[in-house]
């Protein structure tokens, strides 16, 4: 069955969705080597043959890079994505970094690895460690009701700030509401302010009992974007530079406010319209995501935040510990939702989605790997998201007995 835009919206910002984002030392110069892509490419049309632009794949055995090559080839070609980057790290193995297809559509430029990616959902994982510093403060109890923080969320008294960052909480997510979809589908270039897009919300009843079910919402990590803010005594773009991108040496990774991206960057294509039809959504106003999914980020900041994000790098041991205590999620065996991040088959991180550009980010402690997927469509494919079909397939070949997978949309 044809997906609708606004039920299309309404799963918006979350691949995981699927299952119901002051001076500081800088690092040192080898973590922050920015790779060129070595090989240009004519124009060509999305889902054209293309050839891989190999930027390293170091100490890895020929054989795999050939595997790898064409799996990922592969998967391009039959969701018809423009363009993917994809870095696979290996310790002791080798390392993987190649880049397929095309930014532009129009042009035919070819995808670089010093691209900058709108991030979606992985937007949580940064929002929640924020919020993860507060518990280690003292200042935020996870335990404790939203209203000890914030007014006039609907049962305030008996939702918890822990409830909200695992997805437990059971309000509505204003994602779903048709008055916001047809508010942002008419003008994605307009703002929003994160009190307009709980209005949305907070018209609706909660869906359930807090505590009692699983559902992914937008409106939680709006919400704790807010205590964040309040608590933290700084805009939350602010306090997210000087507390958790910062201390973690992202120095391309950061909460957009407006349409722009910074240079260089590929362009990004949806369906998500009132039409239906594909549309560049390159310079739709990510404002409407906020906490939930307007960062921006790239290859280089994203690989290095998978590990800090998996082994609690920013935060205490006994706060990390409470982060990891995965719910079960339906449909994913094996792992299950966190706070602020998810694990499967051994795999722990998050992916990200919206109009236009999806992301995997992902951490394997077993083997001291990394994963990083980016790609320049949201468009699904046989109701998967493309970039769990790229992760699977990197997965089902470099690390066999631990594969992503997530279940497809309902």
């Amino acid at each position: 069955m044809r997906r609708t835009p606004a039920r299309r919206l309404a799963a918006a910002l979350l691949t995981l969705s699927t299952l119901l984002p002051v001076a500081l030392a800088a690092p040192p110069a080898e973590a922050r080597h920015r790779p060129t892509t070595l090989l240009p490419a004519p124009p060509a049309a999305a889902t054209a043959a293309h050839p891989a632009a190999t930027v390293s794949t170091e100490g890895l055995d020929p054989a795999l890079v050939a595997r790898l090559d064409e799996a990922i080839e592969r998967v391009r070609q039959e969701t018809g994505t423009p363009g993917v980057i994809a870095g696979l790290w290996l310790p002791g193995r080798g390392e993987y970094l190649k880049t397929f297809g095309v930014a532009d559509k129009q042009t035919g430029e070819p995808m670089d690895p010093a691209m900058h990616f709108r991030i979606g959902s992985e937007t949580k994982t940064f929002t929640i460690t924020a919020l993860l510093k507060l518990v280690d403060w003292g200042l935020v109890d996870l335990d404790a009701p939203i209203s000890t923080y914030l007014d006039g969320v609907p049962c305030g008294d008996e939702i918890t700030i822990r409830q909200m960052a695992e997805m437990r909480s059971g309000l509505y997510s204003y994602t779903f509401d048709p008055d916001f979809q047809h508010d942002l589908l008419s003008n994605p270039q307009r703002s929003f302010t994160p009190q307009e897009l709980l209005g949305y919300a907070f018209k609706h009843d909660n869906v359930f009992a807090p505590g009692t079910q699983f559902q992914y919402s937008n409106t939680n990590t709006v919400l704790l974007g807010l205590v964040v803010e309040k608590l933290g005594n700084l805009p939350l773009q602010d306090f997210l530079l000087r507390n958790v991108t910062g201390p973690a040496g992202l120095d391309e990774t950061f909460l957009a406010h407006d349409t722009a991206l910074p240079s260089p960057y590929p362009h990004g294509y949806t369906n998500q319209t009132l039409s239906g039809e594909v549309e560049d959504s390159t310079h739709w106003n990510p404002s409407w995501a906020w906490a939930a999914g307007a960062m921006v980020s790239d290859l280089c900041d994203l690989r290095d935040w998978a590990k800090v994000l998996a082994t609690g790098e920013l935060l205490t041991p006994a706060t990390q510990h409470e982060r990891e205590k995965f719910v079960p999620v339906p449909g994913l065996s094996d792992g299950g939702y966190g706070l602020g991040l998810f694990a499967t088959h051994g795999w722990i991180g998050h992916d990200g989605s919206l109009p236009g550009y999806e992301s995997v980010t992902m951490y394997l402690p077993e083997a001291d790997a990394t994963m990083v997927i980016l790609l320049n469509t949201d468009v699904l494919h046989d109701g998967h998201e493309p970039s769990g079909l790229f992760a699977k397939a990197v997965t089902e070949i470099a690390t066999p007995d631990h594969v992503y997978t997530l279940p497809s949309r309902p």
